[in-house]
C-alpha cells in the first residue's frame, strides 16, 4: 500500500488544472482493474547457480542453468484522473502497474505504464460518454532478485533486492465508454494500446494491448 502513495501526485495534476476551468467543466478521479499482455522475446537468463549468474543465454542450447524469460501479463491496478475543460475536450493522467511481482527467469519484475493524455469525447451525454485518448508517457520495468536467508533451521526469511530497471518512452492510445450509474458515479470499460520502442529488449513486442475496467466519480457540471 505504501508503494501506491508514489503515484498519488498523478491524481493531483487534473485537480490542479480543474481549479482554472470554467463552471461548466468537470473532473473525474478513478481506479481501474485489468491486464496487459504480450509474449516472450525468447531470450534467457542464467540463474544464480551458474558461473555467469544473471548473464544472457539461449534457452534451447541445453544449458541447464538457463531460464527462459516470460511474456508480460497478470493483474494490473490503475489510478487516474482527467479534467474536461469543455464538453468534448480535456486532459488526463494515469498510472497502470502490477501490484505483485512476477517471475522473469531467475529474477522478478514489475511493469508500470505512466500516461499523460489529451481527451476527445465526441459523445458526451447525461448517461454515457465516449472517450478517445492519445498521449505520451514512460514504460518502466523494474527487476529484483529474491534470496532466502536462514538462521539455523528455525528462522528463515526471503529478501528481495533490486537489480535495476529499464525506462522507455511510450505512445499511448485508448478508447473507453463511460456509463453513469448515478449523476456522478460511473464505470468505464476501456481498451488501450501502448507502443513502446525497444520494449522487445524485455518482451516479445513493442505494442502492448491492455484492457481495464475503470470505476470513478465525476465532480462538477457535465
Amino acid at each position: 500500500m505504501r508503494r501506491m502513495y508514489r503515484y498519488l501526485p498523478l491524481l493531483a495534476l487534473p485537480l490542479y488544472f480543474a481549479s482554472y476551468a470554467s463552471a461548466q467543466s468537470s473532473f473525474d478521479v478513478n481506479i481501474g482493474f485489468g491486464t496487459a499482455r504480450v509474449g516472450s522475446n525468447g531470450s534467457g537468463i542464467e540463474n544464480a547457480s551458474s558461473s555467469n549468474a544473471f548473464g544472457s543465454c539461449v534457452p534451447s542450447s541445453g544449458d541447464t542453468f538457463c531460464q527462459k524469460t516470460p511474456g508480460l501479463g497478470g493483474f494490473f491496478l490503475s489510478l487516474g484522473g482527467d479534467v474536461m475543460f469543455r464538453k468534448h475536450f480535456g486532459i488526463g493522467a494515469e498510472v497502470n502497474l502490477q501490484p505483485a511481482k512476477n517471475d522473469y527467469g531467475p529474477l522478478q519484475y514489475r511493469q508500470t505504464f505512466y500516461d499523460f493524455n489529451g481527451i476527445y469525447a465526441p459523445i458526451n451525454e447525461k448517461r454515457v460518454t465516449l472517450q478517445l485518448q492519445g498521449g505520451i508517457g514512460v514504460a518502466r520495468t523494474g527487476f529484483s532478485f529474491s534470496q532466502d536467508s536462514c538462521v539455523g533451521t528455525a528462522v528463515c526469511s526471503s529478501v528481495s533486492q533490486p537489480v535495476g530497471n529499464t525506462n522507455h518512452f511510450q505512445v499511448h492510445t485508448g478508447v473507453g465508454v463511460q456509463f453513469f450509474l448515478t449523476q456522478h458515479l460511473f464505470i468505464r470499460p476501456q481498451f488501450d494500446l501502448h507502443y513502446v520502442p525497444n520494449l522487445t529488449q524485455q518482451f516479445g513486442s513493442n505494442a502492448v494491448p491492455e484492457g481495464t475496467i475503470w470505476v470513478g466519480y465525476s465532480f462538477g457540471e457535465r
